[in-house]
């Protein structure tokens, strides 16, 4: 090899390339690519040997919302009293206007004295909390004194229910949508639902709805679990466990697929805007409807199917922090009610699955009081008959063996509203 320089010569004996004047048959661009090459690629002399340390990752700063209410304890104990074995929920929360067309179905007319006179009926049936563990009331009733002038609350807290509130103000049509409906009530709700605190009241329901028939719209879906969300936070902040009710109504001709579908799509949107408002789920409960055909589809499904279809779904959906679901019973019969619950019950369950009904623990006990002071007992006698058979139901050891024919009749009610 001829060298041009002993610097030259030098730089070939340490294997360093150096950039060299250029010999007259040698291109500027092969000089530029020898000078890259030495500064990119092989390494200085004193690192010969050496082995390079990768350069120390920087430090990334990841920003995390950690919710840590006051009342995080007491709600995640409210929730476990409520969700306790044997035990449902005394949905008795129906407006006034509600309980004036409960009133007016055994020829009573609507005025807060016989409101007052059925609700006391209803709580001081005796050995009630054997049964029912909380009971969802309206406004007026959290207020409201027995006819023998003890408070409802109280009656109640001897009984060892724990005495909930409706906060939500009600369905309206929802702008924008196919004919569709979104629930009201979230302005002033962290204010009224102090005040119920105060009240004794220890959980909350709010109800919304979502209807097949009419679509359901994309921005009806999201619009209910938008708010369901919302209320659960404010809920959890004034110390009450929110009942997180998305209801599928029952009217249509749809099977049990589609409701399924849309139930699916339903409890997904839920749970997630519930995630992104940091709602702790130890500390609510569940009232949805079961899985079941609409009410005027012609295939009826059995106790096992709702049960197979409404336990796929609730594996898919909730997670199992939630302590209990606690079933609405949207019309079904009193006896029906009972049996699909019992069919849910017949293996272990990461959740407590229970009830949560209104007519399909009343429609009986109603028609049987007649508004008749001598009626009483029997009436009562006829709720505790219906508390004891979901009582049994959420145990799983139901059997429908001497039914009354009253207790199978169907109780939907097309359009229906609080």
């Amino acid at each position: 090899m001829l060298f041009r320089s002993c610097k030259e010569k030098a730089c070939v004996k340490e294997r360093v390339v150096a950039p060299c004047s250029p010999l007259p048959s040698e291109k500027p661009e092969a000089m530029a690519s020898a000078t890259l090459l030495k500064s990119s690629f092989l390494p200085k002399k004193s690192e010969w040997g050496a082995t390079r340390q990768a350069a120390a990752p920087k430090p990334v700063t990841v920003s995390m919302v950690v919710r840590a209410g006051a009342y995080d304890d007491e709600l995640v104990k409210t929730a476990k009293t409520i969700a306790s074995p044997g035990r449902g929920i005394l949905a008795m929360d129906e407006s006034n206007a509600t309980c004036g067309k409960r009133l007016a179905s055994i020829g009573l007319e609507n005025t807060e004295a016989n409101r007052q006179a059925y609700r006391t009926l209803l709580v001081t049936a005796p050995g009630l909390g054997q049964y029912i563990s909380g009971a969802i009331l309206f406004e007026e009733t959290l207020y409201q004194s027995t006819v023998d002038g003890k408070k409802i609350v109280d009656i109640l807290t001897e009984q060892k229910i724990v005495p909930g509130i409706k906060v939500d103000k009600g369905l309206v049509p929802l702008a924008g949508s196919n004919n569709e409906s979104w629930c009201q009530g979230l302005d002033g709700l962290a204010s009224r639902e102090a005040a119920y605190y105060q009240q004794g009241a220890r959980f909350a329901k709010w109800r919304t709805v979502v209807s097949i028939p009419n679509g359901p719209s994309e921005l009806a879906v999201k619009e209910a679990a938008w708010g369901l969300a919302r209320y659960a936070a404010i809920s959890q902040d004034n110390g009450l466990v929110p009942i997180v009710e998305p209801e599928i109504l029952l009217d249509g001709e749809h099977g049990i697929d589609r409701t399924f579908e849309v139930a699916q799509k339903v409890w997904a949107e839920t749970f997630f805007y519930m995630a992104e408002n940091n709602v702790m789920f130890e500390g609510i409960l569940l009232k949805p409807s079961m899985v079941t055909p609409g009410a005027e589809c012609k295939d009826r499904a059995t106790p096992e199917q709702v049960s197979d279809y409404t336990l796929k779904l609730l594996h898919r959906r909730i997670p199992p922090a939630v302590p209990g679901i606690m079933f609405l019973s949207g019309g079904q019969s009193e006896v029906e009610a009972t049996q699909n619950l019992n069919a849910m019950n017949q293996g272990p369950n990461p959740w407590h699955v229970s009830f949560s009904y209104a007519r399909a623990l009343q429609n009986t006990c109603l028609k049987t009081w007649g508004g008749q002071p001598e009626n009483v007992k029997a009436a009562q006698d006829a709720l505790l008959l219906r508390a004891k058979a979901n009582s049994l139901a959420q145990l799983g050891k139901y059997t429908s063996d001497g039914e009354a024919a009253e207790a199978k009749e169907g109780m939907f009610v097309k359009n229906y509203v609080y």
